[in-house]
């Protein structure tokens, strides 16, 4: 799958420094922190509906997380990296059957009422999603290592978007519990220890001006992925709320 990317206008090579700051400038202005439908999960804006359809479609992200980390994992020629990265398939899969950050987010989609076992068929999540999940898999499979790596770093502005939805959902939704969103406690601490590790690996190994052009580029790619499938959930269950033929029908499937 070929990706487009913006191109960054860098003449000469940026120090590692420079290329930190402008990595967290692409946060700033493209995570996905600003986006109406996240804005209004954790401003308490949403039905329960729409929080399940939120929750139904983010399950496919969660669960696609593994195989996106196998396939980067296995371009890892030193035994030390794929140490390292394997931790993020433990932290999502667990060591054993009912563990790990996927289970957890079943315990969220089973709190909200949603059928286990349509959640895990992933058989009416939207087009978009999986369209977006899939481009993101590819990405990590087919581009330069440097650019897989850098992908992961909207982990770099997670832990300020988790604290808000998750008090913002307890204050505002009586439908969840401490309990049902305990997907996101483990994440405080291990997204800011995955996004060290791959800034630091960024900032060594990308130093032309390509590469960087290129690492640079991979996160906006990232942000994109985040906000499409925000886009998609707004599209279809606020406004104008058309739901595409077979996609989660809350009146039938809530």
């Amino acid at each position: 799958m070929s990706q487009q990317f913006e191109p960054t206008d860098i003449r000469s090579p940026l120090s590692a420094d420079q290329l930190e700051v402008e990595l967290r400038a692409i946060g700033e202005a493209r995570y996905h922190h600003r986006h109406p439908f996240q804005l209004a999960l954790q401003n308490g804006e949403l039905s329960k509906a729409q929080v399940q359809a939120w929750a139904l479609n983010r399950y496919y992200y969660q669960s696609m997380i593994p195989i996106k980390d196998a396939s980067l994992m296995a371009r890892l020629h030193d035994p030390e990296l794929r140490r390292e990265w394997r931790q993020r398939i433990i932290d999502h899969d667990g060591h054993g059957p009912g563990e790990g950050g996927i289970q957890r987010w079943l315990a969220l989609t089973d709190g909200l009422g949603l059928d286990r076992e349509m959640v895990v068929s992933t058989g009416k999540i939207l087009p978009a999603t999986r369209f977006a999940v899939e481009a993101y898999v590819h990405f990590v499979r087919e581009r330069p290592l440097v650019e897989a790596i850098a992908s992961s770093l909207t982990e770099l502005f997670s832990p300020l978007v988790i604290n808000t939805r998750v008090s913002g959902m307890l204050a505002h939704y009586a439908f969840v519990s401490e309990q049902t969103l305990a997907y996101f406690k483990p994440r405080m601490t291990q997204a800011p220890r995955d996004a060290d590790f791959a800034l630091d690996y960024v900032k060594r190994h990308a130093l032309r001006v390509d590469q960087q052009q290129g690492v640079l580029a991979a996160l906006r790619f990232k942000c994109d992925v985040l906000w499409s499938m925000l886009d998609a959930l707004d599209y279809a269950y606020v406004a104008p709320r058309r739901i595409p033929p077979g996609a989660f029908d809350p009146e039938v499937d809530g």
